[in-house]
């Protein structure tokens, strides 16, 4: 014999079986989120950018040889997922890198290298226009939770004493000012040395450039450490 339902039960009874589907349903689709949505902290690419002159673009190298370039290699090849971009500029000076770095940091990289003042040494622009400059960039790159990688660079000789003792000083001082890392020498084992050079000298040849990132990587992989542990 079938069961008579009257309006009232009828209503609880679909009230019932609505509530059951609800539940049912919602437990399914939080259940698949976590199955199928990846963690995305666990798979965030470290995006570094190295903002330069000639030293990062390249220069008298094909671009794979370049420090960006060989520096990502070697990460990579440490099961570290990374990109290294190359945005380095033959002849930029530290005005010219504080001018274009907008635009280098739009894509918000986690790290900035930054490899500049060579080519103000080499016109004899005031060390403090210089240090004035840099700073800028730190100040900018960190406002933005950019982690920055100072690398240090040094005057010739034939610049004179004095220019040279106030030059090489800007990356010391730079220091002390923010909360950064700081890589005292980029050319440090390369500078003047035939085996690691063009012929002109001054441009790292392909295992000058291997040379650099071979003794910069320890830091580097410090820093990835710390953008992790942020992430």
């Amino acid at each position: 014999m079938y069961k008579a339902y009257n309006l009232k039960n009828l209503k609880q009874l679909f009230f019932k079986m609505s509530k059951f589907n609800i539940e049912k349903k919602l437990f399914i689709f939080l259940f698949s989120s976590i199955l199928f949505i990846p963690y995305s902290g666990a798979y965030a690419e470290i995006k570094i950018t190295v903002l330069g002159d000639s030293l990062v673009s390249g220069y008298g190298l094909v671009r794979q040889d370049s420090f960006p370039s060989v520096l990502e290699r070697k990460l990579l090849n440490n099961n570290l997922k990374v990109s290294v971009n190359n945005a380095g500029v033959s002849g930029d000076t530290s005005a010219g890198g504080l001018a274009r770095l907008d635009w280098v940091i739009q894509d918000k990289p986690d790290v900035l290298i930054l490899v500049l003042g060579s080519n103000d040494m080499l016109r004899g622009i005031n060390p403090e226009f210089t240090e004035k400059n840099l700073s800028d960039i730190i100040q900018k790159a960190i406002a933005r939770d950019i982690l920055v990688l100072l690398c240090g660079m040094k005057s010739g000789e034939n610049m004179g004493r004095a220019y040279k003792e106030k030059f090489d000083s800007i990356f010391v001082s730079l220091t002390k000012k923010f909360s950064i890392y700081f890589y005292p020498f980029f050319l440090d084992g390369v500078a003047l040395n035939p085996k690691y050079n063009q012929e002109d000298l001054m441009h790292p040849n392909k295992d000058g450039i291997s040379l650099i990132v071979k003794k910069i990587l320890p830091i580097v992989n410090n820093i990835i450490k710390k953008v992790e542990s942020k992430n």
